[in-house]
């Protein structure tokens, strides 16, 4: 499963909003080779699935990722901080064993 904050939906919404789309569209994540500690995430709107999709809602959302992607982001919540220390989304990763200092990359 994968989940998302409540915070980070409200903030999901309003991209959507502003971007224009309608129900049709869901948040893609999925995980990329990069960063400074070997793997990264990424998230994009789309509306159209692709086979082997694992599919899952919380909160009202839809979350799509490709099945290597849900092997690193199994129970995953996809979280938003607005605080002094960073603005931004960023995933709560049980299955990550280390990430960089920016958050943004991870290795298992």
């Amino acid at each position: 499963m994968l989940y998302i904050s409540e915070k980070a939906k409200h903030h999901v919404d309003e991209l959507m909003h502003e971007a224009g789309l309608d129900n049709s569209y869901f948040l893609r994540v999925s995980v990329v080779g990069g960063g400074c500690s070997g793997l990264s995430y990424k998230m994009d709107f789309d509306n159209e699935n692709q086979p082997k999709d694992q599919i899952f809602e919380d909160k009202g959302l839809k979350l799509v990722t490709d099945m290597k992607s849900f092997l690193y982001l199994m129970d995953s919540e996809l979280d938003y901080s607005d605080g002094l220390n960073g603005k931004g989304f960023h995933f709560v990763n049980p299955n990550s064993s280390r990430s960089c200092g920016c958050g943004e990359s991870f290795a298992v």
